[in-house]
C-alpha cells in the first residue's frame, strides 16, 4: 500500500512528512541543472552546495520564487526525485499528497502546485493553506470556535493569518521573509563595506549574528565576513556587528509588523479578544530571527510565542490533516 504525504513545498527548503513515520525528509529547494544538456545533475543538499560555485555550463535553480512555482519543469523533476527517494509508492497505488501554499496564490498558481505533485506520483492530490497547517502543526487547536492568530515566516512569503472553527477568519501573505532579507544583507555590505558577497553567506550571517531587536548586549556580536573587494575585485574580509544587521533588515521587518497590524485591525472584536489570551503564534524558520519575538510582541501589544519546531510545523500540520482526512473517511466508510 502507498503512504499518505504531506509536503512542505517552500522557497527555501523541501519538507516531507509520511504518515505513520513523521518527518523523513527536510532538504533545501535546489536542483542543479547542466545547461547544455537539460539534464538534472544533483536534486536538494547536494545542489544547494552548488550555489555560486558551479561552471558556468552547470546552474543551480531554486524553482520556487515567493512561496510559488517558478519553474514548472524543474519543481516536478525535484519532487519526483524526493517522493522516489523515500519509497513511499506502493506495487499498485499512489500515495495521496497534501501541499501548501501561502494564500495570496492565484488561481493559475494554484493548479501549477497540483499539476507538479500530480506528474511526481500523487494520486489524489490536496492542497491547503500554510498558516492553518503551521498553525496545527505547532499544536493550536484551530477547530474551536476561538480565536487563533499565526505569523508564518518563511523563505519566500510570511503568511499571517486568524483561525477559527478549522478554518481562516482573516489572512494576509506578503512576499517579505527569509530571502528578502538576504538580499538586503548583500546590498548593505556592498553599499557601507564595499565588499560583494553570496546568497550562502547573507544567509550565514542572519543565522549566526543576524537580530530583529538590537538590544544592548547583543548588538555587539560581531561577525568576520569574507567576499570581494567591489572596488579591486580582490578577495577580502570585513567585520560586521549584529546591530549593521539590524539595520540591513530593519524594512523586511517592518513591513511583516505592518502586515500582522492590518491583519489584526479586521479582526471580529470576539476574536480579537481571544488572541490577547491566548497570544501569537510565530513559525517558519523566520522565527528562529533573534528577538523577533520580542519586537512582535512590543509592537502589536500582545503576547508572541515561538513554535517548538517552527521549520517543522508546516509539514507536521499537513500530517495531522492527512490522518484527520483518514479517520473522517473511515468513520463514514462505516
Amino acid at each position: 500500500m502507498a503512504k499518505d504525504i504531506g509536503i512542505d513545498l517552500g522557497t527555501a527548503n523541501v519538507l516531507i512528512y509520511v504518515v505513520g513515520k513523521g518527518i523523513v525528509l527536510n532538504e533545501p529547494s535546489v536542483v542543479a541543472i547542466d545547461t547544455k544538456t537539460d539534464k538534472v545533475l544533483a536534486v536538494g543538499s547536494e545542489a544547494y552546495r552548488m550555489v555560486g560555485r558551479t561552471p558556468g555550463n552547470i546552474r543551480a535553480i531554486r524553482p520556487l520564487k515567493d512561496g510559488v512555482i517558478s519553474d514548472f519543469d524543474i519543481t516536478e523533476a525535484m519532487l519526483s526525485y524526493f517522493i522516489n527517494k523515500l519509497s513511499v509508492k506502493g506495487f499498485l497505488s499512489k500515495p495521496n499528497i497534501m501541499i501548501c501554499a501561502p494564500t495570496n496564490i492565484t488561481e493559475i498558481e494554484r493548479k501549477a502546485i497540483i499539476q507538479a505533485a500530480e506528474k511526481s506520483g500523487g494520486a489524489k492530490v490536496y492542497l491547503e493553506y500554510e498558516p492553518k497547517v503551521a498553525a496545527l502543526g505547532a499544536g493550536m487547536d484551530i477547530f474551536k470556535p476561538s480565536g487563533n492568530m499565526v505569523i508564518d515566516m518563511g523563505g519566500g512569503t510570511s503568511d499571517i493569518a486568524i483561525l477559527s472553527l478549522g478554518d481562516i477568519v482573516a489572512s494576509r501573505s506578503i512576499r517579505v521573509a527569509g530571502d528578502r532579507m538576504n538580499t538586503e544583507i548583500v546590498n548593505y555590505l556592498k553599499h557601507h563595506h564595499n565588499l560583494i558577497i553570496g546568497e550562502r553567506t547573507a544567509e550565514t550571517i542572519k543565522i549566526k549574528i543576524g537580530t530583529a531587536y538590537a538590544e544592548p548586549g547583543n548588538e555587539d556580536k560581531t561577525m568576520d565576513v569574507r567576499g570581494r573587494d567591489s572596488v579591486s575585485g580582490m578577495p577580502t574580509e570585513t567585520t560586521i556587528t549584529a546591530a549593521e544587521v539590524e539595520l540591513a533588515i530593519h524594512d523586511s521587518v517592518e513591513q511583516i509588523v505592518s502586515a500582522a497590524m492590518a491583519v489584526l485591525e479586521t479582526t471580529p472584536p470576539e476574536l480579537a479578544a481571544d488572541i490577547i489570551d491566548r497570544g501569537i503564534m510565530l513559525t517558519g524558520g523566520g522565527a528562529l530571527l533573534d528577538g523577533i519575538d520580542k519586537l512582535f510582541s512590543e509592537r502589536l501589544t500582545v503576547p508572541v510565542i515561538i513554535s517548538e519546531d517552527p521549520l517543522d510545523n508546516v509539514a507536521k500540520g499537513a500530517g495531522v490533516l492527512l490522518e484527520h482526512m483518514d479517520t473522517k473517511t473511515a468513520q463514514e466508510n462505516n
